[in-house]
């Protein structure tokens, strides 16, 4: 099924998508329409355009692409299922996701994987190709976040704050040198050969989906980010 989206209000765009018995919907024309595919769970969805802030969000199986940028909030809340953006995307991607995918081809805003959270067999990943920005894992609970730097020259692929109040999961970040701030409740290593056999399918899923070199880019130094063993926030956030 193809719905033309121009001059579409994102409630009528999102009632139809909705109401259709197609697995798979093809929307043109999308200009910052919002909430697109909130909630669903059997369907997919491909995207030419730009859609607005809350892409996904609550996404409970569902597979979204997106042939261009996204804005804010990509992912928010999501439950199951994947999204794949050939672009950029905005700040708080992936806010409180507590599973399914993530990948954004290029980069990503400020706040980045902010309140991640991962429950019993759910395992929320964000994987960004660029660089994140600010305050990327801000209050991270779980799940992993992987940033690549592909295309960068920066020797960090973050900006500021990295991982503050970061109290579960894990990060990887591929880089030569470590964000020189990283708050005292956050330990640093080089990845082992464990910790990169753990990201090598979304790795693999990456370069798959947007054309890369698998390889190329497992040859690059990655560091893994944690929370310290004697981190503070552990006591206020988790239940022991």
């Amino acid at each position: 099924m193809k719905i033309n989206a121009q001059n579409l209000h994102y409630k009528t765009l999102n009632d139809q998508i909705k109401a259709s018995n197609a697995k798979r919907i093809e929307v043109d024309n999308c200009i910052g329409q919002r909430y697109i595919g909130d909630g669903l769970a059997k369907k997919e969805i491909l995207i030419h355009g730009t859609p607005g802030n809350g892409l996904g969000a609550y996404l409970n199986g569902a597979v979204i692409t997106v042939d261009g940028n996204v804005q804010d909030a990509v992912g928010d809340t999501m439950n199951d299922g994947a999204i794949y953006v050939h672009g950029s995307s905005g700040d708080a991607t992936g806010y409180a996701m507590r599973g399914g995918k993530i990948f954004i081809r290029d980069n990503a805003g400020y706040r980045a994987g902010i309140h991640m959270k991962a429950y019993m067999e759910k395992l929320p990943v964000l994987v960004i190709g660029g660089q994140a920005g600010s305050f990327l894992g801000e209050y991270q609970a779980g799940g992993l976040i992987i940033v690549l730097g592909l295309g960068s020259e920066k020797q960090t692929p973050v900006g500021y704050f990295c991982g503050t109040g970061m109290h579960g999961g894990q990060m990887f970040l591929r880089c030569n040198a470590l964000p020189h701030d990283l708050p005292a409740q956050v330990s640093a290593r080089a990845a082992n050969s464990a910790d990169m056999e753990r990201i090598r399918p979304y790795i693999a899923e990456y370069a798959q989906a947007f054309g890369r070199d698998e390889n190329a880019i497992l040859a690059h130094p990655f560091f893994v980010l944690e929370p310290n063993t004697q981190n503070p926030y552990k006591q206020m956030y988790v239940e022991n």
